[in-house]
């Protein structure tokens, strides 16, 4: 949090871009299996993917559904070379260096995250581990076995565990995302865990499925499974998928992969590191021992009600119109998201409705895991920096999602406060229509449930900030999100020393540029 005013170690580290890390696993020797695609319907939209019905019957995964899922969250599926103010624009047109979207938003566009698939005996394949590229859309088969009891043995007494035999585990490659924000790598690698997670979740709410996550577990033992080490790339969460199948269900007490009289199964295929140089840095190191998941260690189902948002201010309130729907199907709209880097142009104000459309997305972003269920109140609020919204004044103001109304914080155009607090030049905010910041308690909820929850508090962002981003594609606006910013000036200018809300990072919302110079070439 004060890393604008106290610089992070080391200061003087500069990203070694000629030996950077791949953005992705290699396996060599490994063949791939294609994956479907998958066929999204138009009913699918945006809406029901943010806001599902509650009276729609859920539904198991296919095959197609979850090569569909894996495709416009986490699949390589275009390049991309638009004339923006980031930093690395003038090395986009070599190929080494080349820009590959994503449905999904990752911080600094590295994707450490790598996907496994732990398919059991009612799958469509064979049993055992395999590895998601994103490159190829396609599975490299690590391991042939049932080792689903292991993955059931390390959830603990999990009721969502004892229903299926069908697993995502998310693991976390940390030097493919600390080669380049070294001690600041861990605060960012744990939102993007929630980035791919809230994906998964507004991908799959949309045609009725669920996808649950867990964080609480004993992660040892999934980490010896893949053959990782925890400091190095550890699993983060697992997703017990809900499998569509005339299989008699897993009973829950396989133990046949980990009997005693036979050792422990683990994949011998090990992922081949570009870099010549690996470095490691004492900070992340420390944040990873001090958060590695055991399920011994899972939250009481209520522990995090002393940690929720604090009620909103009595005052007065300035009534939104009603949210404008987002028709979009998800697909389209993953594959529109992407981050706009000083694009933005204030000519054009947006309208209210479709302020209220981002901010009831960003609000109702909710990671509900083993120890934050739907039963509770939300952890994050969102507050919002109007600079040109028709019929909005300009002022920091605080979101009341129940009555859909803003409440004034402070008064006046924002916009040089925002730019004084800002350390990069990829965006002038004052052209941002505005600029959404999500808070979090995050002292209460590590007083309410441990260190791991610091990956909880980050996950939560991390959704926060995928639902804004596909909220603003669907509604044919311009989103980028970012976390250099001076943090305690943003808790000093919406008062929230008091409530202990921290921001943790800005989402800029807008009208882009009308007809800019761009390139974009889609591969699937």
């Amino acid at each position: 949090m004060w890393r604008g005013r106290v610089p992070m170690e080391p200061v003087d580290f500069t990203p070694d871009w000629g030996d950077a890390p791949r953005k992705g696993r290699f396996f060599p020797g490994v063949d791939l299996l294609p994956l479907p695609t998958g066929d999204v319907p138009a009913t699918a939209s945006v809406q029901n993917g943010l806001h599902p019905p509650t009276d729609r019957p859920g539904r198991g995964f296919t095959l197609p559904t979850l090569g569909g899922m894996l495709l416009d969250s986490c699949a390589t599926i275009g390049r991309r070379l638009g004339v923006q103010a980031n930093t690395d624009l003038a090395a986009l047109p070599s190929y080494p260096h080349a820009n590959w979207f994503r449905g999904t938003a990752s911080g600094g566009g590295l994707y450490p995250c790598a996907v496994y698939w732990v398919c059991g005996p009612s799958g469509p394949l064979t049993p055992g581990v395999y590895h998601y590229s994103t490159p190829r859309h396609a599975l490299a088969p690590l391991l042939t076995g049932d080792v689903t009891g292991v993955v059931r043995a390390a959830l603990g007494d999990l009721p969502a565990a004892t229903g299926t035999d069908q697993f995502l585990l998310l693991g976390v490659k940390m030097w493919q995302n600390a080669f380049k924000y070294n001690s600041f790598s861990y605060h960012a690698v744990t939102m993007d865990v929630g980035t791919v997670v809230q994906t998964w979740r507004i991908w799959a709410q949309a045609q009725g499925l669920r996808v649950d996550p867990v964080l609480w577990f004993d992660e040892e033992p999934l980490n010896r499974l893949l053959g990782v080490s925890a400091e190095d790339e550890g699993i983060f969460a697992v997703v017990p998928l809900p499998w569509s199948t005339t299989a008699a269900p897993p009973t829950g007490d396989d133990t046949r992969a980990s009997a005693p009289d036979r050792p422990a199964p683990a994949v011998r295929h090990r992922d081949r590191e570009r870099s010549r140089r690996v470095l490691t840095f004492d900070a992340p190191r420390r944040m990873r021992r001090a958060t590695i998941g055991y399920a011994a260690r899972r939250p009481a189902p209520d522990a995090l009600r002393t940690a929720a948002a604090v009620a909103a201010v009595p005052g007065p309130r300035l009534a939104l119109p009603e949210p404008r729907p987002l028709t979009v199907d998800v697909r389209t709209a993953l594959r529109r998201r992407r981050s706009s880097f000083g694009r933005f142009e204030a000519r054009t104000p947006i309208e209210a409705e479709q302020l209220a459309a981002l901010l009831a997305a960003s609000a109702g972003a909710r990671f509900d895991t083993d120890a934050a269920g739907p039963h509770l109140p939300p952890l994050t609020k969102v507050y919002a920096f109007v600079n040109h919204v028709r019929n909005v004044p300009p002022g920091a103001y605080e979101y009341e999602p129940v009555s859909n109304a803003l409440r004034l914080v402070r008064p006046g155009p924002p916009g040089g406060f925002l730019q004084r607090n800002y350390f990069l030049a990829n965006y002038n905010l004052e052209q941002a229509a505005a600029v959404l910041v999500p808070t979090v308690r995050t002292a209460a909820v590590l007083g309410a449930v441990g260190d791991r929850g610091y990956h909880l508090v980050n996950a939560t962002i991390g959704a926060v900030a995928q639902n804004c981003y596909t909220a603003a594609s669907a509604a044919g606006l311009g989103c980028g999100v970012a976390l250099g910013f001076d943090n305690i000036s943003y808790v000093e200018e919406l008062e929230l020393a008091d409530s202990g809300e921290y921001p943790l990072l800005i989402m800029l919302v807008g009208h882009e540029r009308p007809d800019p110079a761009d390139f974009r070439y889609e591969l699937v």
